[in-house]
């Protein structure tokens, strides 16, 4: 709209700025008008974050303003550098709401808030270039909305789309007329920016950044940059709400909360220092003991010794010889710490044989392998230290810590998590698609614990834990729009929850008042009332480079009641890799590089095989790529959104469609796109709840998968009918979240689907007729996943229970009815852990294609902490 100079003024003696608008423009009433405009809007306000006026004038044709010369730099020029600091973003993001507080109570919207527009300089932000500002509608309310016309000029009529796109609110966009909730929006997508360095909303065309405001959220601010205090994350997001209604209603509101975020965070160190303060009152010894690591020849030694208060320690606990930390241990069986900090339990595979649960006193050289826990995940203590919870094939069970039998207590398909109280109740996670269950440490029927609630879309409740009381308990309700989920409090009286904060993972309470909590990869400490059962201050990280499981939201890490932490670190980038393996388990070639990959799978001709790969810088987000095994290349099929995971890539029988899984909009429907890579991606089936495609009948008329079922907390069998429409067809309801029916596959011939089942308690293989799913005949018989037919039909491959043994079934028909034949043992796979098919097999049932894990994969050793907490109070 302007041409702007520095000038001086000889009269005053002080540089100024002088925008005049062109004579070329001059000549335009429209352009004009806004221009005179401009003037009486900047004339009109003063406030020491907006640019002043001076002065204005006309000569010899050409219109002008004389203004206050702004010394320093853009904002925008400054995000060229990177992401502000956290305390810049809220000084001037308070700055900012402030001035356009000014505006706004003086009848003005901006309509143009942007980087560009904001000055940084040495006496903080200031708010520039009102061009396209105009008079402010007032809001209305329903009293006065049908009386009330709607004011249009000829300057900016109803319709008329002004600003910068990528900072537009979505009535902007839609040219809808704009109150002061638009500059509010932009504001949002500025501090966006701000603090993550990435635009809110981006895209290739004013087209796609215009519909990514219309239909899209941008990436979690948790996500790009962890250590963002909850509050701010949520004021953003309030700014950046679709509905006008759903955000801050004025400036100052906003203003007022960065403030208050501001002040809480310059006080978060004293209240840190006070709890520590608090926790020196508790009567516990005043010395502890630490791990001190000891290097010899042939390993590392560990002896306990006496540490002052307030001083840390930190150690690393090398896996047993001839063994290594389970390769699975920063995700299934990580590291649990017994409540007096004397031991730890973790899972270990040796040289042979599956992964076990390993003990480890703290104060011996040595541990021990419990017998009878192959498989283990996501092990826990009783209270009093004798005894040990755990999941495996498909149940929950006990063992005492010292070794013995093992208790079977319930059915527990895929565990996520348990907690013990000392009145001997167990909450626990049945499973990924569940609400918590409790059932008695003796055994017994399990009863609901808590309720998902469908109105938050909470797809499941997982990683509970028990608080000192032992009545209310901790844990994850995940949602949908995994950005909404939260840490809520329940209690064994109740299923009606208590909300205590925003988070992704597992929460763990630290006596005598802290909850910990993950951030990404960065574990944090914050401030918990466990008398009142709230949270208090910001968080304040304890560690980084934390193993974390993007896809079960748990990290991996413990803590005890006397200070003992202790966690697995990140592994590095490429965790397992594609190899060839025969029917004897030796290996015969690899496909690509080390990667983190899922769900490899073969096309019908055996050419090609389309996987889904983890991006390595976010760990966050994934997409379906194809590599041609006979030109060595591969190529992307999917282009992920931050956060967004494409999925369990499956081959139409020609070889030219693929269908696969993504959670988009908060669920994760089905998608198909042709293998060319051209079209759009179609979706099969819409649906309110998360569906998965796992098979596709010979004769390309149905897709079969799974799908949630939110009322009951368990999967069920997905069947669609192609092409009419997707149709569904009902097939093997799951009855509960501790049965269910998952990944099916359909045979050659189109007349079985093999799938699993966990109504015996355990997964085990089953096939029945398709698509009437009349009979049923059992396969396995100790334990059995992820079942792949040979092409002729001929054989059903599957991993046994626990024992991650590649099995072969054979197959045959008498008289309409499958037939299960000898049953062969093959090899272990050392497969990655994962509810995706971990494998694929050659037409001829000679090749398996396995994605194994990579040996220089290991996790570090597990890192020690004793006195964790005492750094805190030096904040």
């Amino acid at each position: 709209m302007g041409e702007v100079y520095r000038a001086r003024d000889t009269r005053l003696e002080r540089t100024v700025a002088i925008k005049i608008l062109p004579p070329q423009l001059s000549n335009d009433p429209l352009r004009k008008q806004r221009f005179e405009r401009e003037a009486k809007t900047i004339s009109s306000l003063n406030h020491p974050h907006i640019c002043v006026l001076h002065d204005v004038g006309h000569q010899d044709g050409i219109d002008y303003l004389v203004m206050e010369c702004v010394e320093g730099e853009t904002l925008a020029k400054r995000l060229e550098k990177g992401p502000l600091p956290l305390d810049q973003v809220v000084k001037f993001g308070g700055q900012i709401a402030d001035a356009l507080d000014k505006a706004h109570r003086s009848g003005v919207v901006h309509r143009d808030l942007k980087p560009g527009n904001i000055m940084l300089t040495p006496t903080g932000a200031k708010l520039l270039d009102f061009g396209l500002a105009k008079p402010v509608v007032a809001l209305t309310t329903g009293a006065t909305l049908t009386t009330a016309a709607t004011p249009t000029t000829p300057v900016t009529q109803e319709g008329t789309i002004l600003g910068t796109f990528q900072y537009m609110s979505p009535e902007q966009i839609e040219g809808k007329e704009l109150d002061s909730r638009g500059d509010i929006f932009s504001l949002g997508a500025v501090l966006y920016e701000m603090l993550t360095g990435q635009r809110a909303f981006d895209g290739k065309s004013q087209l796609s950044v215009a519909s990514a405001i219309l239909e899209k959220e941008p990436a979690p601010i948790s996500a790009v940059k962890p250590m963002t205090p909850p509050a701010l994350d949520h004021s953003i997001k309030k700014c950046l709400a679709k509905l006008p209604d759903e955000r801050w209603q004025s400036a100052s509101d906003l203003a007022s909360e960065l403030k208050w975020i501001s002040e809480s965070s310059s006080q978060d160190g004293a209240a840190t220092a006070k709890l520590g303060s608090a926790k020196g009152g508790t009567g516990r010894l005043t010395t502890v003991v630490a791990v001190a690591a000891l290097l010899a020849g042939l390993g590392t030694a560990y002896f306990w010794r006496p540490v002052p208060e307030h001083h840390v320690t930190r150690s690393s606990i090398l896996a047993p010889e001839k063994s290594s930390f389970a390769q699975s241990a920063n995700e299934w069986a990580s590291v649990a710490v017994s409540p007096d900090g004397s031991r730890i339990v973790v899972g270990v595979v040796g040289q042979a044989g599956p992964e076990m649960l390993y003990i480890r006193p703290l104060d011996a050289l040595t541990g021990q392998v419990l017998a009878g826990t192959e498989g283990a995940s996501f092990p826990f203590w009783s209270p009093n230290g004798h005894s040990i919870g755990f999941f495996a094939d498909g149940q929950l069970k006990t063992v005492d810590a010292s070794g013995g039998p093992v208790q079977v207590l319930c059915p527990a398909p895929e565990g996520r998590g348990g907690t013990w109280n000392r009145d001997g109740l167990i909450v626990f996670a049945p499973s990924p698609f569940a609400s918590l269950f409790r059932v008695a440490a003796t055994g017994g029927a399990p009863a609901a614990a808590t309720k998902l609630d469908t109105a938050r879309h909470e797809d499941t409740h997982r990683w509970p834990q028990f608080l000192p009381d032992g009545r209310h308990f901790l844990y994850l309700a995940r949602t949908t729009d995994i950005t909404s989920s939260e840490i809520h409090l329940g209690t064994i009286d109740s299923v009606e929850p208590v909300g205590v904060l925003g988070a992704t993972g597992n929460p763990l309470y630290a006596p005598p008042g802290l909850l910990l909590y993950p951030r990404g990869d960065i574990l944090v400490a914050q401030p918990f009332d466990a008398d009142r059962l709230r949270v208090s201050g910001e968080p304040v990280p304890i560690a980084d480079q934390v193993s974390w499981n993007g896809n079960v939201n748990h990290s991996a890490f413990s803590v005890s009641t006397n200070g003992v932490l202790a966690y697995t670190r990140a592994v590095g980038k490429g965790v397992s890799e594609l190899i060839w393996m025969d029917r004897n388990g030796k290996i015969i070639g690899k496909v690509g590089e080390p990667g983190l990959y899922f769900g490899p799978s073969l096309s019908p001709d055996g050419r090609k095989v389309a996987v889904e790969i983890y991006n390595a810088h976010t760990s966050t987000n994934s997409d379906i790529w194809i590599y041609d095994l006979t030109q060595g290349s591969r190529t992307r099929l999917t282009f992920s959104q931050p956060s967004e995971q494409n999925r369990l890539p499956v081959w139409s029988p020609d070889g030219s469609q693929i269908v696969f899984s993504s959670q988009r909009g908060g669920h994760s429907q089905i998608y198909e796109k042709s293998v060319s890579g051209v079209g759009a991606e179609n979706v099969v089936s819409p649906s309110e709840g998360h569906r998965y495609a796992t098979t596709w009948s010979p004769d390309g008329q149905f897709i079969a998968g799974f799908q949630e079922d939110p009322q009951h907390g368990s999967l069920q069998f997905l069947v669609l009918s192609r092409p009419a429409g997707g149709k569904t067809i009902p097939f093997l309801s799951g009855i509960s979240g501790l049965s269910r029916f998952t990944f099916p596959r359909i045979s050659p011939n189109g007349k079985w689907i093999a799938y699993v089942s966990w109504e015996s308690g355990r997964g085990e293989v089953y096939i029945s007729s398709f698509p009437s799913g009349a009979g049923k005949w059992q396969v396995s018989a100790n334990g059995g996943n992820s079942p792949v037919w040979r092409h002729d039909g001929k054989e059903l491959f599957y991993i046994e229970g626990s024992n991650d043994t590649m099995t072969a079934a054979e197959i045959s028909e008498r008289k309409e009815s499958p037939v299960v034949g000898k049953i062969h043992a093959l090899f272990r796979t050392h497969r990655v852990p994962s509810p995706s098919w971990p494998y694929d097999v050659s037409a001829d049932g000679n090749l398996f294609l396995i994605n194994s894990m990579l040996q220089s994969a290991v996790p570090d050793p597990i890192t020690l902490v004793v006195n964790w907490d005492a750094e805190l109070k030096k904040r």
